[in-house]
């Protein structure tokens, strides 16, 4: 039951993050998101079978119920549509992993306001470890990830070889991540929830 009850705050928590890196390219210049339809809150539009149902089942039992990661299609946007060439494409990437801080601080006050006995805080705990995953993970400088865009934005133009190895091999790098060392991502998650929510 936990886990159906988490897979759906990972999909609201998702959802968010998606939106908000459209809305993100929308207020830097580019309609991309917007034209296809998916600055929109409803779940259907932004879910993925891989991502969304096979990947997290998956992870949930070849870990014995103790990992699991799922993502919401990506939401597309055209970098070269955007005002600033340079730190934009950084701002759409940042913009995901935000929304989900954001809503981890939210829930972990409500949580530290119905106290650790409420069902209330119960959900609240969820939705903040479920969002300092999300953020966390997202932030991983590794293509297709939103780190990588912030990476790529401060490396040097003479480092663009980077850049393109990075994008060539980037999604081979990331299933190794999540399924060989998904586990030590639970260490900075762990901190920051902890931290946020005084435990």
């Amino acid at each position: 039951m936990d886990f159906i009850f988490d897979i759906i705050i990972v999909i609201f928590s998702a959802v968010l993050h998606e939106v908000s890196h459209g809305l993100a390219a929308r207020a830097l210049g580019d309609k991309t998101a917007e034209r296809a339809g998916r600055l929109t809150l409803n779940p259907l539009v932004h879910l993925d079978l891989y991502g969304s149902i096979l990947l997290p089942l998956g992870l949930w039992f070849l870990s014995g119920g103790t990992f699991f990661f799922a993502a919401a299609k990506p939401v597309p946007y055209n970098p070269y549509n955007l005002k600033n060439q340079q730190w934009g494409p950084a701002a759409v990437g940042a913009a995901g992993p935000i929304t989900n801080l954001v809503l981890a601080i939210l829930f972990a006050l409500v949580a530290r306001g119905f106290g650790v006995n409420s069902a209330i805080a119960y959900i609240a705990v969820r939705v903040v470890i479920i969002n300092c995953s999300l953020a966390i993970f997202n932030l991983v400088p590794i293509p297709p990830l939103d780190g990588s865009k912030i990476l790529l934005a401060l490396l040097p133009v003479r480092y663009d070889y980077i850049k393109y190895k990075l994008e060539r091999y980037g999604f081979f790098a990331v299933l190794i991540l999540v399924f060989f060392f998904g586990q030590y991502i639970t260490v900075p998650v762990e901190a920051l929830a902890r931290l946020l929510l005084g435990a």
